[in-house]
């Protein structure tokens, strides 16, 4: 079994637990609202303005002599995800919301701790424990961000055009990303290092999960705020 293959089985009862949240499986099926939305959008510029650092910090750990294949993929990832907050930010300008405060703020405390395990993960575990957080964002947006895409859309008459663009750039069009992804992790032939990214992977899962939970227990609050 190669290392991607044993990835997806080891992290299954994880992905699952993920896709179990009310909160996706209503996204995906009929859509949110809004405000929702712009919520979301606004948790997601928060770790997306995160990704090419946290890929710069673990490359910059790893050796020249025995890593290189891995830092020239880390180099690929960073061309391909710079600007990508700013996709984000024209999303929430283009539905209403003033963005301009937006660059000011570090998200809820869901999305810190997700951003705060990485780095400690990766300065005082292994820099290659960032391929359990690209495992884990990269394969959720492949499976859910068209459909949530379209969904969201059509709930509120949106135009899909306008202020949806991370979340298709994200989608099923970013497959290839995920061929990527397989063909270098399944270089990482290292036992121990194969073990980081699985449990990396796992905890991403929790706390990408609690990063949505946040989110709906947030919108909740403010809707009943309103009632």
């Amino acid at each position: 079994m190669q290392f991607y293959d044993q990835l997806i089985k080891e992290t299954t009862e994880s992905k699952n637990k993920f896709y179990s949240r009310k909160i996706i499986s209503k996204v995906i099926a009929e859509g949110v609202s809004k405000d929702l939305y712009l919520d979301y959008l606004v948790e997601a510029y928060n770790h997306v303005k995160f990704t090419c650092p946290l890929l710069e910090m673990s490359k910059n750990l790893m050796s020249h002599s025995t890593d290189r294949i891995f830092i020239d993929a880390f180099d690929e990832y960073i061309d391909e995800e710079k600007g990508h907050e700013e996709w984000i930010l024209n999303d929430i300008k283009n539905l209403g919301r003033n963005s301009d405060p937006i660059r000011k703020t570090d998200g809820d405390i869901a999305v810190r701790s997700m951003i705060g395990y990485m780095k400690y993960a990766i300065t005082n575990i292994t820099p290659y424990s960032m391929l359990g957080m690209i495992f884990v964002l990269e394969g959720t947006s492949v499976n859910i961000a068209q459909e949530a895409a379209e969904a969201i859309a059509k709930k509120n008459n949106l135009n899909l055009n306008k202020g949806f663009s991370y979340l298709i750039s994200h989608g099923k069009l970013d497959i290839s990303h995920v061929e990527f992804y397989k063909n270098l992790v399944n270089k990482v032939h290292d036992k121990n290092l194969q073990s980081i990214i699985i449990d990396t992977a796992k905890i991403i899962y929790l706390l990408w999960g609690n990063v949505f939970d946040e989110i709906a227990e947030k919108n909740e609050l403010k809707m009943r705020k309103v009632a």
